[in-house]
């Protein structure tokens, strides 16, 4: 693969810009009876909990056009549960592990931080778009002041790299961003999947049984990256951009927005080797661009 890739995210080398998206790949092994994730940059792990969940009961993918909805429950092993079963096989791989972190108290991701703490990976992704029960459930990347407790709290025990996953449904992305920089985040993530809501007309009643979930696809792109760009202006640590990429197009104008990496999730259920497509379309156009370091492009709009 082409040097002209090679992309550098707070210090953590990456063979080339394009990584899996949290949620969207569990832990790599299905991807890669299909393709060799090798090819790509990283992979963000399907999200963690300190403790195993079962996931939502009832519809939890729903078609919509140009896009999904999910409300998918953070089903997962739980935090020591991905040490023991899948941690060892992604570190494994040649291959930047960006590992995905939730919770519902600011307790839960510090004791998860802790655990983490104590293993290899590349990236601690925090995932402050979960439910804050503790404020009648209120997502903890809504509101600035909510967000900067858990932020300041977990940078101050976190060993590894940290970048925090926002979420589009926020008051003002642009002053979250900001304020995770100041609270000493390494970098960002952004877009998580926006708010939404379905109506089955048969059953007069919403698809999902807590109503709403979260879309992606396509049909986000446009607001996902217009977000990345405000962001990537506003703050000077670096950006994952993600939000309905679905060619390598897409990727160019997320870099040319700012981002330094970008992550591929929903269209990957469409074409599960998408993200290698990716990667292969970016390098050959760099080529015929007569262009050597992506870094050239980013941040160019």
């Amino acid at each position: 693969m082409s040097s002209r890739l090679h992309t550098d995210f707070a210090g953590v080398a990456f063979k080339n810009p394009v990584a899996l998206a949290s949620g969207t790949c569990g832990f790599g092994k299905e991807y890669n009876e299909i393709f060799d994730i090798q090819k790509l940059g990283g992979i963000s792990s399907k999200g963690l909990t300190l403790d195993a969940r079962s996931g939502n009961e009832g519809f939890r993918i729903w078609e919509t056009a140009s896009g999904i909805m999910n409300s998918v429950g953070l089903e997962n092993p739980g935090v020591r549960g991905f040490i023991e079963k899948e941690l060892d096989w992604i570190n494994s791989l040649d291959i930047a592990n960006i590992v995905n972190l939730g919770g519902n108290t600011i307790e839960d991701y510090l004791e998860g931080l802790e655990i983490l703490n104590g293993v290899k990976l590349d990236i601690l992704e925090l995932n402050i778009s979960c439910p804050n029960v503790k404020h009648g459930g209120l997502s903890f990347g809504v509101k600035t002041d909510v967000a900067r407790e858990v932020v300041r709290k977990s940078r101050a025990i976190c060993r590894h790299k940290l970048a925090v996953k926002l979420s589009p449904n926020a008051e003002d992305i642009v002053s979250l961003a900001r304020m995770c920089e100041e609270e000493g985040a390494d970098g960002i993530s952004l877009v998580n999947t926006f708010l939404a809501l379905a109506i089955d007309i048969n059953r007069r009643r919403p698809v999902f049984n807590n109503t709403y979930a979260g879309l992606s696809g396509p049909a986000i792109k446009p607001v996902a990256l217009r977000m990345a760009h405000q962001v990537c202006k506003a703050v000077s640590i670096p950006v994952m951009g993600m939000g309905g990429i679905s060619s390598w197009q897409d990727a160019i104008e997320f870099i040319m927005a700012g981002a330094t990496v970008v992550q591929v999730g929903t269209g990957s259920f469409i074409k599960p080797d998408l993200a290698l497509d990716i990667v292969n379309g970016l390098d050959t156009w760099l080529a015929e661009h007569k262009i050597d370091d992506i870094r050239e492009i980013r941040s160019i709009v």
